[in-house]
């Protein structure tokens, strides 16, 4: 594993890798305030595909865009899943009056972001028809210890928008559309392997692995999957396993598809971005042998690239799909589904023969879609009131506590998950000390709230879309208690919204005290706010709970699929939920 880059800030690597992108392809568009490519020429007759998740899995998704694939793609940090609010843009960039179909990776904050999304343009486009489909590709954890999380999403999921895209492109409808979607991920299974860990630009703590040793079963997100082998083994003794996982119908673990002797299969090798083209054509070919030899499997499809990639992670990822089952569920020839994987595509990304598209340039403005804006001047509303000064102190201090304590979140959550919380809670605090400098803070309790629900807007990750619910939760409980007169906000009546809000948020995730997650603090320093109605007896209740987190088994998020812990053996502390903590110790320090 490589760790030197060429760029130290990895948050501006995304839009200059977009902007370039749309460069290189004058075809597409972008929405560069969300990170959305899309195709301008997409025929709103049809129905729009739509697709996105963290960037780090280049050129998945925005290389996917074109007529035949994706209608857009929607970008969020390297890692991370965009916010709910860049989902929304990237389906409005592409309206359909058919329908449209968002298709994601099975991760916790991408279900959370895109289902507020789904919910958002549900309730704006009556009459519209909308859905999620999650691709749920992986074998390689089994089914007792994915549990009711789910099965990872890899670099099957390419398979599953390339016929979705070959479909839309035939005409087909809605439900159609859906359903051959749903079988399709149904009828696909993926394993990866990889020789290190993957190293993000900018990022100083990375776990890596000696020379001797790589891991079986590695996610996309720097995962340590199902086991590590050591000494390595040969190509053939790594392949041979892996693809017995793929299909051995006597694993009840992973028999999730079954192949029989004759069935159309179609097999996908995936470079996580750190293989040299060389070393990934001559993995397929062994897989190939492997196939043929030992399981009298010939695939009639073989696709052999870098499609969702790990950043620079030396390693790959194999995938086969079965036509014939898929059609079989369907109940349609398997030439159809043939026929939309063949169908021709101006993705610039997929390896298929494209000719550049000569669609008339759209109206608007350059950067794509026209956004309308709305005033910002101070309206006469309902609100509660408090001292400017200690708004802002408060304010403040949570940022500062938050943004020091970045170096041990991010260190946590590599060791139990993908390392994006840390960078994710130092970009959103330093987003709200940007909007604190710009103008100063007024003494109206719901301006605060809205200044802060402006820069977790754009926050991606579970962390994001948690923060987005209960901020937002937190205002419309503050305007229901809210009248003209904009009374003094007493802790009774804090207490009151934070436990209304909570309530709220709770509606949208099963995570509960003793998951390991965030909830882990937010639920007690709501609770004991609202029952103590004194923020210090809240905040150390919070301090408790986060410090309760240490050697706490997870059961949400990519962390339920990790079995390890720190050098000591030792499960960290959850870094969500430390957050939390130190935000709300801040707001204490800046109440004195």
């Amino acid at each position: 594993m490589s760790t030197k880059h060429f760029f130290a800030d990895a948050p501006s690597l995304v839009i200059q890798h977009l902007t370039a992108l749309v460069e290189a392809n004058p075809a597409l568009r972008l929405i560069a305030d969300d990170r959305v490519v899309y195709d301008p020429a997409h025929d709103p007759s049809t129905l729009s595909i739509v697709s996105g998740g963290g960037s780090g899995h280049e050129p998945a998704w925005s290389g996917l865009v074109g007529k035949g694939l994706l209608a857009a793609a929607v970008n969020g940090p390297i890692f991370g899943s965009p916010s709910a609010k860049q989902v929304v843009t990237g389906i409005e960039s592409v309206p359909s009056d058919k329908g449209s179909i968002i298709v994601i990776t099975n991760y916790t904050g991408d279900r959370l972001h895109f289902g507020l999304a789904l919910e958002k343009v549900r309730a704006k486009y009556p009459g519209k028809q909308f859905a999620i489909l999650a691709a749920t590709d992986d074998v390689a954890l089994g089914r007792k210890r994915t549990g009711a999380v789910g099965r990872r999403g890899l670099a099957g999921n390419i398979l599953v928008l390339k016929v979705l895209g070959g479909a839309a492109a035939a005409g087909v409808s809605f439900d159609k559309a859906v359903a051959v979607g749903t079988a399709i991920n149904a009828n696909t299974v993926t394993i990866g392997s990889s020789l290190d860990h993957c190293h993000v630009p900018g990022r100083q703590n990375h776990e890596t692995l000696p020379d001797d040793v790589l891991i079986l079963g590695m996610g996309i997100h720097n995962e340590p999957g199902l086991r590590k082998l050591s000494p390595l083994p040969t190509i053939q003794e790594l392949l041979s396993e892996m693809v017995r996982y793929l299909v051995d119908p006597n694993d009840e673990e992973r028999a999730y598809v079954k192949f029989d002797k004759g069935d159309d299969v179609v097999l996908l090798i995936n470079n996580f971005g750190g293989l040299s083209a060389l070393e990934t054509g001559a993995i397929t070919y062994q897989t190939l042998d492997v196939l043929k030899k030992e399981w009298d499997i010939a695939p009639i499809r073989v696709f052999s690239d870098s499609f969702e990639s790990s950043l620079n992670g030396p390693g790959f990822s194999a995938t086969l799909l079965n036509l014939t089952k898929a059609a079989a569920e369907l109940g349609v020839p398997t030439a159809e589904v043939i026929a939309y994987l063949d169908a021709p595509t101006t993705a610039p990304s997929f390896p298929k023969p494209y000719r550049a598209s000569s669609a008339a340039s759209v109206n608007g403005t350059s950067n794509g879609v026209a956004k309308e804006t709305t005033s910002a001047a101070e309206v006469d509303r309902p609100d509660f009131t408090a001292d400017s000064k200690l708004i802002e102190s408060m304010l403040r201090k949570a940022c500062t506590r938050a943004i020091d304590s970045e170096p041990s979140l991010t260190k946590w959550d590599m060791i139990m998950g993908d390392g994006d919380c840390g960078d994710g809670v130092k970009a959103v605090s330093t987003a709200i000390l940007k909007l604190l400098d710009a103008k100063p803070v007024s003494n109206s309790i719901l301006g605060a709230l809205e200044l802060v629900g402006e820069a977790v807007d754009d926050m991606g990750g579970t962390l994001g879309a948690i923060f987005g619910i209960l901020v937002a939760a937190l205002a419309t409980a503050v305007t229901r208690r809210a009248t003209a007169g904009k009374l003094e906000m007493t802790p009774a009546i804090w207490g009151e919204c934070a436990h209304e809000a909570l309530a709220s948020l709770m509606t949208h995730t099963a995570a509960r005290e003793g998951d390991r997650t965030v909830m882990d603090v937010l639920i007690p320093f709501c609770n004991s706010l609202y029952k103590s109605k004194d923020l210090a007896t809240a905040v150390q209740a919070a301090k408790n709970a986060a410090e309760g987190t240490w050697d706490m088994k997870p059961k949400f998020g990519r962390a339920t699929y990790v079995t390890g812990g720190d050098d000591d053996g030792r499960i960290p502390p959850d870094p969500g939920a430390w957050a939390v903590y130190e935000m709300v110790e801040g707001l204490l320090e800046g109440s004195a």
